[in-house]
């Protein structure tokens, strides 16, 4: 089997693009059952994030280049783009270069801000929406679950996680940079998910004089203001709520814009126009760009972010140069499972055709052995089967040997050498 990730990310892609491939939960199992057609995709998982839109796929060696060019087409065609739109921005891997291209994402190395915690979850999430799909297979599942392994290991054994620096981290330091401290005024969460509860804590220990959170979910909203000793704010008056902010942090997975730039022009009035900033930390973008066109509204997105980044962030770099040895032995420690899984049919197959070729011979010479008991007839046949067991051992161990050095050449000749045999 083979292995093939296509995708975009924060590196080759700006928000712009990325927002146009992003999937929803049900995008996401509904577009697996579409792509998956168990002959050119054999199995296949979709990681949808704020950085990234990826497709990781099964496919056989002889499909390699269709499965290819399929995910890259679902991709292109998903959204009606114009022929061709993405090939300045897409990328794919293969076999060895994307099962370490997945190690390294699972463990933060190919993230916007190094080490940050939340991406491992993304992909067990992604993983999930597959198996919920039905489109991982033994090879994805096997996969993922050594991903996570890796992940584990680079967090215990590297301190790349050792400072508490992510999106919802700068989110806050940009809000600081622009007010110098978060004493005395006003922040308002829009979202209640994981990036929001980040913020939140960041937001705390920044000093933050008063919290507001509003949610579609009023119990979300209510939940996490009581966490955080923050106040629930009704969703439906959120045009009210935003006069009251002079930072507003946004994360929630509305398709469109939650805040439009009519929203702030009428915000700014009842602000009598005190500065505002508004950051935007979702994918699609929630917050309107054209907001920033209101006098003293500075609005941020998360590509934006990339520039508030702290000296944190060269300390995680320099574990991160550890963490990728990690990822290299672990990448060589894949492959290699995966040749066995993939010689695992062959030897059996040929351990069956030996048993097979003792049981027949048993049968035309049974008759030279006369009269015998059931017991006496089961002992002849285990006798047989043990000693055809015995010789076949290190003939069957030298195929796996064969194939752990990548000699399926030599594997196949051997198996066929049987084959061929009257």
């Amino acid at each position: 089997m083979s292995i093939v990730l296509v995708g975009v990310n924060h590196k080759t892609a700006p928000i712009e693009v990325r927002e146009l491939l992003a999937f929803s939960d049900e995008a996401c199992t509904d577009g697996l059952r579409r792509l998956v057609d168990g002959e050119i995709v054999r199995e296949g998982l979709i990681v949808s994030t704020c950085n990234r839109v990826e497709i990781l796929s099964a496919t056989t060696s002889e499909q390699l280049e269709f499965g290819t060019e399929r995910i890259t087409e679902f991709l292109d065609t998903r959204r009606h783009l114009p022929q061709g739109f993405l090939n300045q921005h897409i990328y794919s891997h293969r076999d060895e270069e994307a099962v370490r291209h997945l190690f390294r994402v699972a463990s933060s190395l190919d993230s916007m801000v190094v080490g940050e915690p939340q991406v491992l979850g993304q992909v067990r999430h992604a993983y999930s929406l597959a198996v919920e799909a039905g489109t991982a297979g033994r090879v994805l599942n096997r996969l993922v679950h050594h991903t996570f392994r890796v992940a584990k290991r680079v967090r215990t054994e590297t301190g790349i996680a050792a400072n508490a620096v992510s999106i919802s981290y700068m989110a806050v330091e940009l809000g600081k940079k622009i007010f110098d401290s978060l004493k005395g005024h006003t922040i308002l969460l829009i979202g209640a998910g994981e990036m929001a509860e980040l913020s939140a804590r960041h937001l705390l220990n920044a000093g933050a004089s008063r919290l507001l959170i509003t949610n579609r979910t009023e119990e979300s909203a209510k939940r996490l203001a009581s966490e955080f000793g923050g106040t629930a704010a009704p969703f439906e008056e959120l045009e009210k709520t935003l006069a009251d902010a002079d930072i507003v942090i946004c994360s929630t997975g509305s398709p469109t814009f939650v805040v439009t730039e009519e929203m702030v022009r009428k915000s700014r009035e009842r602000r009598r126009n005190r500065p505002m900033c508004l950051i935007d930390i979702s994918v699609p973008r929630n917050i309107d760009p054209n907001a920033g066109n209101v006098p003293n509204v500075f609005v941020f997105d998360i590509d934006d972010l990339e520039s508030v980044i702290s000296s944190n962030i060269r300390e995680r770099e320099r574990e991160a140069e550890r963490a990728e040895l990690i990822v290299q032995s672990e990448v060589m420690q894949f492959q290699q499972s995966l040749r066995l899984m993939d010689a695992g049919p062959t030897i059996g197959a040929l351990r069956e055709k030996l048993q097979d070729v003792a049981r027949t011979e048993l049968q035309r010479q049974r008759k030279r052995l006369g009269p015998l008991t059931p017991d006496q007839e089961a002992a002849v046949e285990q006798l047989l089967m043990a000693t055809v067991n015995k010789i076949s051992h290190p003939v069957l161990n030298q195929m796996r040997r064969f194939y752990e050095t990548s000699d399926t050449e030599t594997m196949q000749e051997l198996a066929e050498s049987f084959d061929n045999e009257d």
